[in-house]
């Protein structure tokens, strides 16, 4: 899909959000579908390590769910729900768009394409979450925590949207090593996020912010191998992948086929170390492609 095409997409998307805000009364939101027994012990068997996985198709409502009440470490998935708790603080008034914030040598880290470039100057706060959404630059996403207040304000957030067991408690890039229950998340917790923020018509972002951020997801290069490999050709994948670098491998989006109602997926793989990358991407793939099967949406 080409640039323009995404951007076509994402307008309708941004106008649909409008029309969800215009209401006097919020909706009774119905209880959600019970979760489906999803089977993938056979991709877990032919390639190690652990999944847990969910495909949630909101036009019938119908919840495919592996291991969804496990934890699994997030590793960068979070910095969409970073980005999403930056524009919330931007629409109380506490933060801005176009603020500019210092970047230094003392907050480089590895992987920071945006920031490092930037070192001795200043980044604005769109900057830096465009460049943690897009292109998951770690200093950018650290900046960003710390300009909200740390790392409390970031667990306060995930409350708000009601989950109740998604953890915070580190920085980048030591967040992602394992260790206990540490800044882990559940895949059900991860795809009720993902619907409450960006398919729900009573999202807490504005229509313009849920509009920016769909973007970003859209046109992030990253993990062209995983959800996306696995979703039918024409369909849109705004997504945001996550990797430890020995073994977790993780992608959760929102997928929009060319008509209807989108998929919600929130996948995320804990792979034996010493498999290729490829391999643990290739797992996601399959795992998104099954799905969408078992949901007729193929």
């Amino acid at each position: 899909m080409t640039r323009a095409d995404r951007r076509s997409v994402l307008t309708g998307m941004g106008a649909l959000g409008l029309m969800g805000c215009v209401r006097a009364e919020p909706a009774q939101e119905p209880a959600p579908a019970a979760p489906e027994a999803f089977d993938l012990s056979a991709l877990e068997r032919a390639n190690g390590g652990r999944l847990g996985f969910v495909a949630h198709d909101v036009g019938s409502d119908r919840r495919l769910v592996w291991r969804g009440d496990e934890r699994f470490v997030y590793c960068s998935t979070f910095k969409m729900f970073l980005a999403a708790a930056t524009f919330l603080r931007v629409q109380t008034g506490e933060e801005r768009l176009d603020r500019m914030i210092p970047v230094t040598a003392a907050d480089m880290t590895h992987h920071a394409p945006i920031t490092e470039p930037a070192v001795g100057g200043s980044l604005s706060v769109e900057a830096l979450m465009k460049g943690t959404v897009e292109i998951s630059d770690n200093p950018a996403a650290n900046l960003l925590l710390k300009a909200m207040g740390g790392l409390e304000p970031m667990r306060a957030f995930y409350r708000s949207l009601g989950d109740g067991s998604t953890t915070v408690d580190r920085f980048e890039p030591t967040m992602n090593r394992l260790d206990g229950d540490k800044d882990t998340i559940t895949p059900l917790n991860s795809a009720s996020n993902l619907k409450r923020l960006l398919v729900d018509a009573d999202t807490p972002l504005s229509a313009a912010h849920k509009a920016l951020l769909l973007r970003w997801m859209v046109d992030s290069p990253t993990g062209a191998a995983r959800i996306k490999a696995g979703v039918p050709a024409g369909w849109t994948v705004a997504h945001k992948t996550g990797t430890g670098g020995y073994g977790p491998t993780n992608d959760i989006g929102v997928l929009y086929p060319p008509t209807g109602a989108p998929v919600i997926v929130a996948a995320y793989y804990h792979a034996a170390a010493a498999q290729p990358a490829a391999r643990h991407e290739a797992v996601i793939a399959s795992a998104t492609r099954v799905a969408l099967e078992a949901l007729g949406r193929d």
